[in-house]
């Protein structure tokens, strides 16, 4: 997700631990590893992941908070499956994107800042009950740090928000570096974000990568001379495929045979 309103992230409650359950299921949903982690090893050091839509499913808590809102003021809730793909647009996007939807007028600023901040304010309370990792995302990201691969999370999410949220499935130890929103000095699709992100890890852009699933995430990347893979499951409008990415792969676990076919070529 990369959205220049990341303004979703400011989360002020407290870490809730996850259920064993969830990293049982997704160790038992793992594939095996590969002897591809070696091969993809030589050609790169380091690799930069986006947050929503590539890492995690956060779709379904920032859905359930917009129609928290709409039913409050008096409008029908939005379809899941028709604005998943606007997830990543951030809350004042996503919520004219419903309005607009229903043929409602576009409030005030005053109104629509106070409509915004409850947006932000009711996802914040439920940001950890329906989120996941997807498919492959965990075992992948232990494969590659065993690998000695520097990790760095660079996203528009804020940087409260995304530790909160990488400690809760205990992904922080494995990442370097976190370049959220809030801490940088020019978001993405702006190159200069995915620089900061490369400086961190002390990487040279001809032996990075960067993983995201939107148009922000190819453009940053490519624009900072890094190679970019998107994800063919994320948030993106435009069809993967249409991105421009070096590279599309449909399950996480798909990466590192990815990054070395991409490095081979």
């Amino acid at each position: 997700m990369t959205s220049a309103g990341s303004v979703w992230y400011r989360a002020t409650t407290p870490i809730i631990p996850c259920p064993a359950a969830w990293r049982l299921g997704a160790a038992l949903s793992s594939p095996a590893p590969s002897r591809t982690i070696g091969g993809m090893r030589e050609h790169v050091d380091a690799v930069l992941v986006d947050f929503d839509g590539t890492l995690f499913d956060t779709a379904p808590d920032l859905i359930a908070a917009l129609n928290r809102v709409l039913v409050e003021i008096g409008h029908a809730p939005v379809a899941f499956a028709e604005f998943r793909q606007r997830a990543g647009a951030g809350a004042k996007r996503l919520l004219l994107a419903a309005l607009e939807a229903q043929g409602a007028e576009r409030p005030d600023d005053a109104t629509l800042r106070s409509l915004i901040e409850r947006l932000i304010a009711y996802y914040f309370e439920i940001e950890t009950e329906q989120i996941r990792p997807f498919p492959a995302v965990v075992s992948t990201i232990e494969r590659l740090r065993d690998a000695d691969v520097a990790l760095a999370v660079c996203t528009n999410r804020g940087e409260r928000s995304t530790r909160r949220l990488l400690v809760h499935f205990d992904l922080d130890r494995h990442i370097e570096a976190v370049l959220a929103g809030d801490m940088v000095a020019r978001i993405k699709p702006d190159p200069g974000h995915v620089r900061e992100a490369l400086e961190a890890l002390g990487a040279e852009p001809a032996r990075a990568v960067m993983v995201g699933d939107s148009a922000a995430d190819v453009e940053s990347a490519q624009g900072a001379g890094v190679a970019a893979i998107v994800t063919a499951y994320g948030y993106s409008p435009i069809p993967p495929h249409e991105l421009g990415a070096d590279a599309v792969i449909d399950d996480f676990g798909e990466l590192p045979a990815s990054i070395e076919r991409l490095f081979r070529a």
